[in-house]
């Protein structure tokens, strides 16, 4: 067997939330790439048809089902919708995610536990519903769940408590996940640094801001959608069959934000800001 040969996903079956642009989006493709069908899932239906399309140009099978993710009945029922339309189910990535950058006071509880509910409890659901439907015909450490954290759910940043908070919380589900499921179903995650997706595009209308990150990031750019895409694939795949509860860090090397939000200091009630 060829060490290529480790990457294949061969008639396996993939779920891929967040799938309409971005990273979701290059995580599909790259898995029909390997050789699976999948099914993807995101609010906007115009953007998974386009998805589909590349899917499908690969010669693999996609299964387009729009749906609100932050509702978790609706993101676990993703899972027997794959097994129903494919046969069987193999990989789940939990992609879906993301909080809005916020000052200390404006993150009331319901801000802070938004932000838990979109990026954890989502793939808590998807991945429970998954698990007795992967262990149906699953040969050990041939089925894997693979969630999208953040870099800022290992560092310090102003303005993302929100969001460090729920990326480090999945974080460590994904340890603890990889301890119940194994060795049947491996569990691993991703580390993501700054991507240029449309959660950036705001950052690529403005020189400054682009300069900023990208003299900050120790390789010298923002990374793409892509880059994170190989990272899935290497875990969803016999490449990567001997880790499990592990976070690989694909951030470019930044050990702290490389982007500035440039948020106040915190002042006494009736100081002039």
């Amino acid at each position: 067997m060829s060490i290529l040969d480790r990457f294949t996903l061969t008639d396996h079956v993939a779920v891929v939330t967040g799938a309409g642009r971005g990273i979701g989006a290059a995580t599909a493709v790259a898995l029909a790439q390997a050789g699976a069908d999948v099914l993807i899932s995101s609010r906007t239906e115009k953007q998974l048809l386009k998805v589909a399309e590349a899917i499908e140009a690969t010669g693999r099978r996609a299964l387009v089902v729009p749906a609100d993710l932050a509702d978790t009945d609706a993101v676990a029922g993703l899972a027997q919708a794959a097994f129903d339309a494919f046969g069987r189910l193999d990989t789940v990535v939990n992609n879906v995610g993301g909080t809005i950058p916020n000052t200390f006071l404006d993150t009331d509880v319901a801000y802070l536990e938004e932000a838990f509910h979109f990026n954890v409890s989502t793939a808590h659901a998807l991945s429970r519903a998954a698990v007795p439907l992967m262990l149906a015909a699953a040969p050990e450490g041939s089925k894997s769940i693979v969630g999208i954290s953040s870099m800022m759910g290992r560092a310090a940043g102003r303005g993302y408590l929100a969001y460090g908070t729920a990326k480090a919380a999945l974080a460590h589900w994904t340890r603890l996940a990889a301890e119940d499921l194994a060795p049947r179903i491996r569990v691993n995650g991703i580390y993501v640094g700054s991507v240029m997706t449309s959660a950036l595009e705001f950052v690529a209308g403005v020189p400054e801001m682009m300069d900023q990150m990208e003299t900050k990031t120790p390789l010298g750019r923002v990374g793409e959608a892509e880059d994170i895409a190989a990272g899935v694939l290497y875990l969803a795949s016999r490449a990567g069959q001997y880790v499990t509860g592990k976070l690989l860090e694909i951030d470019g090397g930044i050990q702290q934000p490389n982007l500035d939000l440039a948020l106040p200091d915190v002042q006494p009630a009736g100081a002039p800001s």
